[in-house]
């Protein structure tokens, strides 16, 4: 069962518990009236799952405060002095990853105040060695060249890493020394750590302003949090 299964049969529930509690003291239809109602309206349960979840990922953001947005040195995309940031959770062996790619790169043309962070979190096989050289890259004030080169060459192995690494004008040498330091691998665990406490399954996941969404929700959907963060 998936977490949005798991939160559709608790708000399930909860609407005949205290919904149909509710009804019961008011009215006295009871729990028939709200089970009636529900079967008759079922297209509401996933619309309350995503209310539910969204209000769920909003305390558990509001509980990270500003740690979440606070980059890597050099892990940023855009304005690194924008006024608004995304925050990106990404994983260089994700389809979706390279999908979401172009949505980004046109959202950061088309508002020069957005700061992109990117926090490397390789959950698919073979994609650490990628994000620790990603963190090399930062370190060697790189990043982007070499980001938008590994979603480039393909699928992360040895060979794609290191052209990669190449094509971002990396000091090999340097770059391979830094991405075994402990402090790429403390970055890697507390990106980890991040997503756990934000409810995140998977990549891409983003975190805007107040909101958070998972998945490669395109261009629009990244364009309209864009706007609600503007307005909180």
């Amino acid at each position: 069962m998936t977490r949005r299964d798991h939160i559709l049969v608790a708000i399930v529930a909860l609407v005949f518990g205290f919904a149909g509690a509710a009804l019961w003291s008011f009215s006295g239809l009871g729990d028939a009236r709200t089970r009636a109602y529900l079967l008759d309206n079922p297209e509401i349960l996933p619309e309350m799952a995503e209310r539910y979840q969204a209000r769920e990922a909003q305390g558990r953001l509001a509980d990270l405060a500003g740690e979440v947005t606070a980059p890597f040195p050099g892990a940023v995309l855009g304005n690194p002095e924008g006024t608004v940031t995304l925050v990106e959770f990404t994983d260089y062996g994700c389809t979706y990853c390279r999908m979401s790619q172009p949505d980004v790169a046109r959202l950061v043309e088309a508002h020069p105040d957005l700061r992109v962070v990117v926090r490397e979190w390789p959950i698919f096989q073979g994609s650490e060695a990628a994000a620790r050289m990603a963190l090399a890259a930062a370190d060697q004030g790189k990043f982007a060249a070499f980001h938008e080169a590994m979603f480039e060459h393909g699928p992360p192995d040895a060979a794609s890493i290191e052209r990669a690494a190449r094509a971002a004008g990396l000091d090999l040498e340097a770059a391979r020394a830094f991405a075994a330091s402990d402090e790429v691998s403390f970055e890697l665990a507390k990106n980890a750590g991040f997503a756990e406490r934000l409810g995140f399954s998977g990549t891409p996941s983003w975190v805007i302003g107040d909101r958070v969404l998972e998945g490669a929700v395109g261009y629009e959907g990244l364009a309209q949090a864009l706007v609600e963060a503007r307005g909180s």
